[in-house]
């Protein structure tokens, strides 16, 4: 029996499954899908077994056999190794680089070199003393220094140095106790001496759980006992002691009121439940964009359809695009589907992330709710895929893999016989485009689902605020929409699309920002640390007390962070509760969960924060929103700023007057004449897509053509520009006259961590030979250019081109 293996190297000539001799030990339970050691070169590593076959073209002399099988049970499905076939030639990524991101991190190989002792008397002098008796040492408790004496061992075999391959997080076992009959109790009682009262205390509360198995840890914490006294009565037969595989529990964050009963649906919710159903019940692979205002119940019509596809035995994947909404949305489903529901984002730690990934696998769960990567739960019978806030550029991954979760949705659903439902109240204009061309079945919600109105929208004129001489970052209205709702005891979310204290660092005499030294790129205030950040590379520094290029004490910073907007608050409202929710407040695991519970429990009047609280967020008590900023985005060099500023100044005013009480929102801007700012003022989505679909065809973007993005970095920027020439001539050469080569041009970063950085942009509409040319173009990068020091990447679709 042969088995054929992609190892665990992501290297261009190893690309391709490898043909390995299977034991006879193992003939009968290996199987596709399984992870298994093998030699490869001198060394042992992780492999994927993705075929068996009876013969080989490698002559049996050669045939190196497995070396251990580290799956009994299959990781991967079929399903999931023909989904790694085709995200390798779709991304043109590693095939390797796909079945890791299958994983969870816990299963990915950890390699440790260890020497095993074969004659310790041949041992002296240092590598004896660090031995100490010992047959298995890592290699690393030796150092470089003592390498040259550990090959010599090895050579005259002594020693042997070894590889092991093991997984990253081991599965949690806790000590359990079966506490014995009431009759071996009451023997082991009489025959107690005197002195062991602990014990006799022990035996008294055993006597009240008798035939009861209970966790060690509670028998100590309940009968406040010690190991010792507890290993003590197990030796006499007492109880039984054994270890038990338990999960480590996820926290379930915010438990909301709504959400436990199926609510009522309107006219529009129920059409769209009809018609998915429909296709949940034929096994149709249709994909279904439901577009609907913000708070018009598209969660409720996602739990509706996942009942109808547990009620038929089938299982369901929910997406949702931040971390920030895990929580709220993780608890929604768990009140309405209870213990069947698992989570998975990066939030949770490798141990829980491999518990919940081991429950899917198992089948104890059927429903999975979690961000991009749970898109590959390796369940077996789906029913339905969801995609929450179907537009947000956080489903796209931006490193190799580059997959886009709606992509492999889509793939997967082909696979199962199931549909996918795209939601959201700003869709992709792609998504949109496609609705409109019949590719997707449109439904549409125009109401919300209490019927409340949608909020009322101020724009301001931040120009004109500062005309009349108002130099602080709130407008008038702003401020006394504040003051209005802390005296009323409502809340408030401030939007701030930045996080650090201010943008920039700059000289009022001869303009000189500070930039990263690494970096083409400003570094960015943090107050709470007093220090510079690069947001690209990590690079800090301190804060310079006069101007590093001309030597003037007249350095400033500039812009607005959420820590500066969180001081201007205090100065203006010192009585009002501010929480402040951005990258540096939330780095701790659980905070999310711990600011959001905060907020909704009353415990703040204001929520200031950045993107992660632009959506999902769903309290009864908030009626104000405020936009502090909202046309950075548009000053972007990105032919989707226009789309992303619409998206996120609908999202962020959705988050107003969603129950009983009416919602306001106040949108500062430099910009209020823009079409993005204007429409999105009544979340008016159909006139923008007029318009933006104008441009986008104008200036031949998507929808209407393809992208592929092409970079290259190099420490040596003429080396660098010389290759992307080199790439766009040799892509000139061999595509077609339709297609459009834009570059070789510098990025938008130039520089990032001391490397150069070129790209070129290749538009498209029908392209047949693009795949092969571009395969071809990386193979001339693994064989020639990459040795010469320089990265390439391939972004096919990218979410920016900056």
């Amino acid at each position: 029996m042969i088995a054929e293996v992609i190892t665990d190297v992501s290297a261009h000539p190893v690309d391709r499954p490898f043909d390995y001799a299977v034991p006879e030990r193992m003939e009968e339970v290996i199987e596709p899908g399984a992870r298994v050691r093998v030699p490869f070169g001198n060394r042992k590593v992780l492999g994927f077994v993705i075929g068996i076959k009876e013969e080989s073209d490698v002559p049996d002399s050669r045939l190196k056999p497995i070396d251990e099988l580290l799956d009994p049970e299959p990781v991967l499905t079929g399903e999931m190794l023909r989904l790694a076939d085709w995200m390798k030639q779709t991304t043109l990524c590693f095939e390797i680089d796909a079945l890791q991101a299958m994983l969870p991190s816990a299963l990915r190989a950890k390699y440790e070199k260890t020497v095993h002792i074969l004659e310790p008397e041949k041992l002296a002098g240092e590598v004896a003393a660090i031995a100490r008796n010992r047959r298995v040492v890592p290699v690393k408790e030796f150092g470089d220094r003592l390498l040259p004496a550990l090959k010599q061992l090895a050579a005259g075999g002594a020693v042997s140095i070894e590889t092991a391959v093991r997984q990253r997080t081991n599965i949690k076992k806790e000590k359990v106790l079966h506490i014995g009959g009431p009759d071996r109790l009451r023997e082991i009682r009489e025959s107690l001496p005197k002195s062991a009262s602990r014990q006799a205390e022990l035996i008294d509360w055993m006597e009240t759980h008798i035939g009861m198995s209970v966790p060690s840890k509670d028998v100590m914490e309940s009968a406040g006992t010690t190991r010792a006294t507890i290993k003590a009565l197990v030796d006499k037969g007492a109880a039984r002691e054994t270890e038990e595989e338990v999960y480590r529990k996820p926290e379930s964050g915010l438990m909301p009121e709504s959400g436990g009963l199926p609510g009522p649906l309107t006219e529009e919710q129920a059409t769209a439940v009809g018609k998915i159903g429909e296709a949940v019940d034929a096994g149709r692979d249709e994909t279904f964009l439901l577009h609907g205002v913000t708070g018009s119940g598209k969660t409720e019509v996602y739990m509706q359809v996942i009942r109808q596809v547990l009620d038929l035995g089938k299982e369901a994947i929910v997406l949702v695009p931040e971390i920030s909404l895990t929580p709220q949305i993780t608890s929604r489903f768990k009140r309405r589907f209870g213990p069947m529901v698992a989570v998975m984002h990066s939030g949770l730690s490798a141990g829980e992330k491999y518990d919940e990934w081991r429950k899917i696998q198992r089948g104890e769960v059927k429903v999975v709710v979690g961000a991009r990567s749970a898109v590959f739960a390796p369940f077996r019978n789906l029913g339905v895929i969801i995609l929450d806030e179907e537009h947000e550029s956080s489903y796209k991954q931006e490193d190799s893999p580059r997959y886009h979760a709606r992509d492999v949705a889509i793939r997967r659903s082909q696979e199962h016989g199931c549909p996918v439902i795209l939601g959201s109240a700003t869709p992709a204009l792609e998504s949109y485009a496609r609705a409109h061309k019949g590719v997707y079945s449109l439904l549409t919600l125009t109401e919300r689902a209490k019927k409340q109105p949608l909020p009322e929208v101020q724009v301001v004129d931040m120009r004109e605020e500062l005309k009349n001489g108002n130099r602080s970052m709130f407008s008038v209205a702003l401020a006394e929409a504040i003051r209005d709702r802390l005296e009323k005891g409502e809340q408030t979310v401030l939007f701030l699309n930045r996080r650090g204290y201010s943008s920039f660092v700059l000289c009022r005499d001869c303009g000189t920002s500070v930039q990263c030294p690494n970096c083409d790129i400003s570094l960015t205030y943090h107050r709470a640390t007093e220090r510079l950040q690069c947001h690209y590379c990590g690079h800090e520094e301190q804060v310079p007390l006069t101007c590093p290029e001309c030597g003037s004490e007249h350095i400033r910073f500039f812009g607005t962070g959420t820590q500066k907007v969180q001081e201007e608050l205090h100065r203006l409202f010192p009585e009002a509760r501010v929480l402040r929710m951005d990258v540096d407040t939330t780095r701790q695991k659980g905070a999310h969960e711990r600011l959001l519970r905060q907020f909704g429990d009353g415990e703040a009047d204001i929520l200031l924060g950045t993107q992660m609280i632009a959506k999902g967020l769903d309290f009864p008590n908030i009626t104000l929103v405020g936009v502090l900023s909202a046309d950075t985005m548009l000053r972007l060099s990105d032919f989707r700023a226009a789309e992303k500023t619409f998206q996120l100044l609908t999202q962020v005013s959705g988050r107003a007057g969603r129950h009983e009480k009416e919602g306001e929102v106040v949108v500062q801007t430099y910009a209020p004449e823009h079409y993005a700012v204007e429409l999105a003022k009544d979340q008016a989505y159909e006139p923008f897509y007029a318009i933006e679909m104008g441009n986008r065809k104008r200036y031949s973007y998507p929808p209407f053509y393809f992208v592929a993005l092409i970079q290259f970095s190099h420490e040596d920027l003429i080396k660098v520009s010389e290759t992307a020439g080199n790439a766009v001539r040799y892509l000139s050469g061999k595509l077609g006259p339709d297609t459009v080569i834009i570059g070789p041009t510098s990025a938008e970063v130039a520089r990032v961590n001391n490397r150069y950085r070129y790209q070129c942009l290749i538009k498209y509409k029908k392209e047949p030979k693009l795949a092969g040319v571009l395969t071809d173009l990386v193979k001339i990068y693994r064989s020639s250019w990459m040795k010469e020091g320089i990265l390439m990447s391939i972004d096919m679709n990218p979410s920016t081109i900056s």
